[in-house]
């Protein structure tokens, strides 16, 4: 069988083609998604991706979708996983109406899936406040936290406690950096006169632009989401792409065979993404 997962960040396996925006292992393909993909008719036996739909704007989302019909055989399998807005907006509420009565942890879990709703789609720099959150020296509701987002939120706490400890025991070697002697001062100096003076001759880059250049390339970049999709949203655009027999799913369940062994979304019985909304559908025969 011939397998295609779809922007696979770092999680890929070799029986499968592998394709993100960049190259992420041996193997996987770098390629623009928002210009089709690069492969035939009728190719691929299933096709697979997560969290990669909700990176298209809305009016783009179906373009994509029927690029991954054109690509399956028919009978084939597609495989969708996106944010589950449904479960984000239940726990939501949930929370709001705890908060509200004063409940000290509810304010906390409050505060983390608020910004689980809206962060992603509103931040103007890498990681938002989302990873100023879980950057934070006490995480209040830590395993609420990874409840919601799983091993990826470990990494980041993992990779931020680590880089915390290293910069404590630098002790000096950091005080330095804060505190650069003057000679550092001055270079620093210098290279902000020249930036300042490149910026005046190339208008994009003048000081009263390049915050909206900044912002803007950042947005283009493909981190941020342009849209949510709950249960009813995804089966009725999955449905006008020209899909069928759309299936909701769970990630130790699904019609591709073989699904456990790629540890796509499950690996030692610990989900990855636990936020998400699994479906499946057919390409009619």
């Amino acid at each position: 069988m011939k397998y295609l997962n779809l922007g696979c960040g770092y999680r890929y396996h070799p029986d499968w083609v592998n394709i993100d925006f960049v190259s992420t292992g041996p193997g996987v393909l770098a390629h623009d998604l928002r210009k089709g993909i690069p492969f035939p008719d009728n190719h691929f036996d299933v096709v697979y991706h997560s969290h990669v739909l909700e990176h298209f704007p809305k009016e783009e989302a179906a373009g994509f979708l029927r690029e991954c019909y054109r690509v399956l055989k028919p009978g084939g399998i597609l495989r969708v996983a996106v944010p589950d807005l449904e479960q984000i907006v239940r726990e939501y509420l949930r929370h709001l109406e705890a908060a509200w009565q004063g409940d000290r942890g509810a304010m906390h879990n409050y505060e983390w899936i608020m910004l689980e709703m809206y962060d992603q789609t509103v931040r103007n720099e890498p990681g938002g406040e989302m990873a100023k959150y879980l950057c934070q020296e006490h995480l209040p509701n830590e395993e609420y936290v990874y409840k919601r987002i799983g091993e990826e939120g470990r990494a980041i706490r993992r990779a931020f406690l680590t880089h915390h400890k290293t910069k404590e025991r630098a002790g000096s070697k950091q005080a330095e950096q804060e505190h650069p002697p003057l000679w550092r001062r001055f270079l620093s100096g210098v290279k902000r006169l020249i930036r300042n003076a490149f910026f005046k001759t190339e208008s994009i880059y003048s000081p009263e632009n390049h915050d909206a250049y900044r912002i803007g390339k950042f947005r283009l970049s493909g981190e941020v989401h342009y849209w949510m999709y709950d249960r009813y949203s995804l089966k009725k655009l999955l449905e006008q792409s020209g899909f069928r027999k759309v299936q909701l799913k769970s990630p130790f369940d699904s019609d591709i065979p073989g699904w456990s062994t790629f540890e796509l979304e499950v690996r030692d019985g610990i989900v990855f993404k636990p936020d998400s909304l699994f479906m499946e559908a057919y390409k009619p025969r």
